[in-house]
């Protein structure tokens, strides 16, 4: 006989991310993020192969992190308003975590399936962040998959790509539920 737990339940049933324009500081401070990581690293991986690691920045690194993003987004010929959201959530974040897929070769997992690991550690630690009381918010964007932003400003490798930027605060303002889908036209029973 199963063993319910209500209160995670119920958590899942009204979590919302929170945008993360909308954090602010305090920020998890190291031990507090500690715990966080390792509720993300908890994540299924299919194999153990723990296709994943993670990149803090904190608020020194946002500024350099921005400035990339603004060389990045002239170099390739985006207009001023790419240019800007692309930089924004440097020029705005306090305390991040890169969440970084790193492509292992193993004859059982396929690629596809290291990619379904990291995203599910991206909404992993979102979903820590929340239940211990933070604002958190799943950010990515066309810098993330520029491979020179991912070189020049994480020192990726070339099996190393940003499966996520988590943006981790104190929420200033609680968002509005948005409309979630209809189970019945996206469930088919069989």
């Amino acid at each position: 006989m199963p063993v319910p737990n209500p209160q995670a339940l119920e958590f899942l049933l009204t979590r919302r991310s929170r945008p993360a324009k909308t954090l602010t500081t305090p920020v998890p401070d190291r031990a507090a993020l500690q715990t966080l990581l390792e509720a993300a690293a908890r994540t299924p991986d299919h194999g153990k192969l723990e296709p994943w690691r993670f990149i803090v920045i904190d608020r020194a690194a946002m500024a350099p992190l921005a400035e990339l993003a603004q060389a990045r987004g002239e170099a390739l010929g985006l207009d001023s308003e790419q240019i800007v959201k692309g930089r924004g959530q440097f020029d705005q974040g306090n305390l991040a975590v890169a969440v970084i897929e790193v492509q292992k070769d193993s004859p059982k997992i396929p690629i596809l399936e290291q990619t379904y690991s990291a995203g599910a550690v991206c909404l992993a630690l979102v979903n820590a962040g929340l239940a211990a009381g933070w604002g958190a918010n799943w950010l990515s964007g066309w810098a993330s998959h520029d491979r020179a932003f991912m070189e020049q400003g994480f020192g990726l490798a070339a099996h190393e790509r940003i499966a996520g930027i988590i943006h981790i605060g104190t929420e200033t303002s609680t968002p509005p539920d948005r409309p979630r889908p209809d189970l019945e036209k996206i469930t088919t029973w069989l």
